[in-house]
């Protein structure tokens, strides 16, 4: 099923989710080197990649909406696709409460409680980011219907070149 929300010919909502899915993983490995080194620097590029993580992760998540209401009333597609949002809703909201609980201090260090709440949302964006290939893979959601090894090559949406 294609998808909704496109782009030159390409899905928007699969382009986007690279980038907070990256922003959120580096943003604990920052956070985790501050831990390790104490070095403020990495506090504050935590800080800054989290941020920047739930802004991308929240304009994503609106073309995957989307893309999910054009989905089939009643189809397990767009039961695990509600599962899939909603799941990576919460992780959204661990992130952005984690970053707003270190803004609370003096200075923008994690604090137990959100480096907790960040590891808890990592953990939960690998099942959000699995029922997100499960939707691709095996619903074929957001897949152009003339997919295969050698489709045509499209230079302009809708518009057919032989490769």
């Amino acid at each position: 099923m294609r998808s909704r929300a496109r782009f030159a010919g390409h899905a928007v909502h699969p382009m986007l989710v690279v980038f907070p899915l990256g922003l959120l993983v580096t943003a604990v490995v920052f956070d985790a080197l501050f831990s390790v080194t104490g070095g403020a620097d990495f506090a504050v590029a935590g800080a800054y990649t989290m941020a920047a993580g739930v802004v991308g992760g929240s304009v994503a998540s609106t073309f995957g909406w989307v893309d999910w209401s054009s989905l089939p009333a009643g189809t397990r597609a767009r039961r695990i696709g509600l599962v899939h949002g909603l799941t990576n809703a919460v992780v959204i909201t661990l992130f952005a409460v984690s970053w707003l609980v270190r803004l609370t201090g003096e200075t923008w260090e994690p604090t137990s409680t959100s480096l907790v709440l960040a590891l808890a949302g990592l953990a939960l964006v690998v099942f959000g980011g699995w029922l997100g290939a499960e939707l691709v893979e095996r619903h074929a959601v957001g897949v152009d219907e003339d997919a295969s090894l050698n489709a045509l090559k499209r230079s302009t949406p809708g518009k057919a070149q032989h490769a």
